[in-house]
């Protein structure tokens, strides 16, 4: 059976949130200031009110007002767009890719476990695994020029900024949040989540490499096969060319890309950016770079525009997958969800009630795609549930960190995962016919770790 168009299923899910509203009984927990001034709740409060089922006016508006609300990360991505379209018009992605592709010629499989493995340092120390919508347009050339397909080029971009963000070595986005919230010492608990770390990624690298493989000796198997037909046929043959220099001005240009990397690694981890303050610096730099190169300002500008229309559709699409939330919070059925999964998660004993919330977080993430505001809403509850369960508050937060990262990148609710698919030009079915292997082979590892993570009694 043929998924529908993406458009049509989150459609269809918000369609089917405002159903839920008039089903679902509406309540709410009060909410207090929690950790660095970000409202959380409190897990004692919780009451039902009256309900208030979606009305049609508000249905319909949902999806604008979702684009209102995701205003924020559909901005970075039109921004993300627009900047490669610019350093791909002054040329120093290709001679960059040129370079690459020569040097991994007759090694090529070493360069996923090589990225994939830089890359989920980054995700897994600053939390951003948005950064993934700025890697994809770089590995695309070179993943088609080394032979392989688009797929393995989002794959090494989604999968290794998600493994990072899940184990969360260092992550403040969610372990910082949640142990505060928890009363645990801030990063405590580092050395299993380092563990953690390289388990998953290498498991991610060894499924990822298998699949390269097989591109490689045979293309037609390629899940993305016809999708790369264009792709293929820009950068064939670039290995037979000659080697491309670069001018000097395109040197002096690529000479201040560690100055922009600098300031964007300072503004995020001491300075607390994100996507709007990293959009901004991304502008400067497409500007700055673009006028070193010798690119004039309409080139530049027309550059921008041809790169917001190619990530267009993922722009509207964070938009739309935001309106299930928006539908389920004017509905006032989030907190009730969130409560009744709590209450069953309660019901559970021992090692059922570390893997109960590993799974109920799962189930939540469809509903809030975002790891911090996922901590702050179901933290409060988890961490006094495991102190009655017998669940260590380590383990707890090990279960949201298991229930929340894995997902990001297979729920069609998840924004910027969508946007990353749009930008590499896969379908979010195939990616799932992809991923969703590794996706169990996780759920398993995530279950052994939290079944030994509560057998003994860890506390980091």
């Amino acid at each position: 059976m043929k998924i529908p168009h993406i458009y049509v299923l989150l459609f269809l899910i918000s369609a089917v949130g405002a159903i839920m509203t008039y089903l679902i009984p509406a309540g709410e927990f009060e909410r207090t200031p929690g950790p660095d001034g970000r409202e959380t709740i409190d897990p004692e409060s919780f009451a039902q009110i009256e309900s208030s089922p979606l009305s049609l006016i508000e249905f319909m508006t949902a999806i604008p007002r979702g684009m209102i609300d995701a205003g924020e990360i559909i901005f970075f991505t039109f921004i993300i767009g627009g900047m490669f379209m610019v350093l791909r018009r002054t040329g120093i992605i290709e001679v960059g890719v040129d370079r690459l592709a020569r040097k991994f010629q007759t090694k090529s499989l070493l360069i996923i476990p090589i990225l994939t493995t830089l890359f989920a340092m980054v995700a897994t120390i600053i939390g951003t695994p948005e950064l993934s919508l700025v890697y994809i347009p770089v590995l695309m050339p070179l993943m088609i020029s080394l032979g392989y397909d688009s797929m393995i080029a989002a794959a090494i971009a989604l999968i290794s900024t998600a493994l990072g963000f899940t184990a969360g070595v260092m992550n403040p986005v969610t372990v910082g949040i949640s142990q505060q919230i928890s009363g645990l010492e801030t990063f405590s608990g580092l050395g299993l989540r380092v563990v953690i770390f390289i388990v998953i990624v290498v498991i991610g690298c060894w499924y990822m490499m298998r699949y390269a493989k097989q591109v490689k000796k045979d293309p037609i198997s390629s899940l993305t096969y016809e999708d790369d037909t264009e792709k293929r046929e820009l950068y064939k043959d670039e290995r037979d060319k000659e080697p491309q220099p670069l001018t000097k001005r395109q040197k002096l240009a690529v000479g201040t890309l560690p100055i922009f990397f600098i300031i964007l690694v300072y503004g995020v981890t001491q300075l607390d950016w994100f996507m709007i303050e990293m959009a901004g610096l991304f502008v400067f730099m497409a500007v700055i770079v673009g006028v070193i190169s010798g690119l004039t300002l309409t080139k530049i500008s027309e550059a921008f525009t041809e790169g917001f229309r190619e990530v267009l559709m993922g722009a509207i699409i964070i938009g739309i997958a935001r309106s299930v939330a928006i539908v389920l919070e004017d509905g006032q059925i989030m907190d009730t969800i969130v409560y009744g999964l709590g209450s069953i998660v309660g019901q559970l004993p021992g090692v059922f009630s570390a893997l109960g919330m590993q799974y109920v977080q799962l189930l939540i993430n469809f509903f809030i795609p975002s790891g911090s505001g996922q901590a702050l809403v179901t933290m409060p509850i988890m961490a006094p549930l495991s102190d009655m369960v017998g669940v260590t508050r380590q383990t707890a937060v090990l279960a949201f960190q298991f229930g929340d990262g894995f997902a990001h990148i297979i729920y069609p609710t998840s924004g910027y995962f969508m946007a990353a698919l749009v930008i590499a030009g896969v379908s979010w079915e195939k990616w799932v016919r992809f991923f969703f292997p590794l996706f169990l082979i996780y759920m398993v590892v995530a279950m052994v770790f939290l079944i030994f993570a509560q057998m003994v009694q860890w506390t980091g």
